[in-house]
């Protein structure tokens, strides 16, 4: 998977590429340690390029729902495809995530 982290202002952009598993969970999971050590106000994911999320992906982003909401930050999914919106709204996390 291929993670590029940008930040715009106080918006932390975050670009998945390829699979998001229980291989690379640990990679996403350890990246946004350091965004949540900095002070931001939006975070937001672009799935465009993700093509494959398990439950170890899902449990990830709800983390970064949990630290975002505590930091007062705003937190939101942009560009999942069809199979990925699937599984979030499959689990419900479609009910609790902002997924556009």
């Amino acid at each position: 998977m291929i993670i590029t982290k940008t930040v715009i202002d106080n918006t932390v952009n975050i670009s998945l590429e390829g699979r998001l598993d229980t291989i690379t969970s640990g990679e996403l999971s350890a990246e946004l340690g350091t965004v949540f050590e900095e002070e931001f106000k939006n975070l937001v994911f672009d799935l465009l390029n993700l093509e494959y999320i398990s439950s170890a992906g899902l449990r990830v982003f709800l983390t970064a729902q949990k630290k975002a909401t505590a930091a007062g930050a705003e937190m939101k999914i942009t560009g999942a495809n069809e199979s990925v919106k699937e599984v979030f709204n499959i689990t419900g996390f479609s009910g609790i995530m902002t997924i556009e």
